[in-house]
């Protein structure tokens, strides 16, 4: 991996971990961290499945170590933004990157969050618990993710950023 991209990572990982400081809202007791999920659809489109994954996990520890974020920022943030990875990968269209950001982490993450939560931190909830917060959460950062990324390709960022190489 060469320098520009581990920069590039690592200006997403800021933007993500200062994002969910500032900008969060409730969600029944949960809350919602839409940058987070915005980061994702752009990195997972920038930097493809596997740039995304380690974005999103690293985003999930300095969360966590810091106190903003919970153990569900694991299987929440890298299974949306892998599956954000691999779609745009196979198919080069943002909004299904988008798409997979809503489906890995509204919908597949929320399922996978209840054997999670009850192995590692002891809660006994089901996936009805986690399904609105990990859905809204998603679908709210889905949405200012795939504009984003819509503008940074319009103007031609995301071409230079793809040219970066691996």
């Amino acid at each position: 991996m060469n320098t520009r991209k581990m920069i590039v990572m690592t200006m997403f990982v800021a933007i993500a971990v200062a994002g969910s400081i500032f900008i969060s809202f409730p969600i029944g007791i949960a809350r919602a961290y839409p940058i987070q999920h915005a980061v994702n659809v752009v990195a997972a489109v920038t930097l493809g499945p596997a740039g995304a994954a380690i974005v999103a996990f690293l985003t999930a520890l300095i969360r966590i170590l810091t106190g903003t974020g919970s153990l569900l920022a694991f299987p929440g943030g890298i299974i949306g933004a892998c599956l954000a990875g691999l779609l745009y990968k196979k198919f080069g269209k943002i909004w299904l990157a988008g798409m997979g950001e809503l489906v890995g982490t509204g919908l597949i993450a929320s399922l996978l969050a209840v054997p999670y939560a009850k192995i590692l931190m002891g809660t006994t909830t089901t996936a009805f618990f986690f399904f609105p917060s990990f859905f809204i959460s998603s679908g709210s950062g889905m949405l200012i993710g795939i504009i984003l990324a819509a503008r940074l390709q319009r103007n031609g960022v995301l071409k230079r950023i793809n040219q970066l190489s691996v």
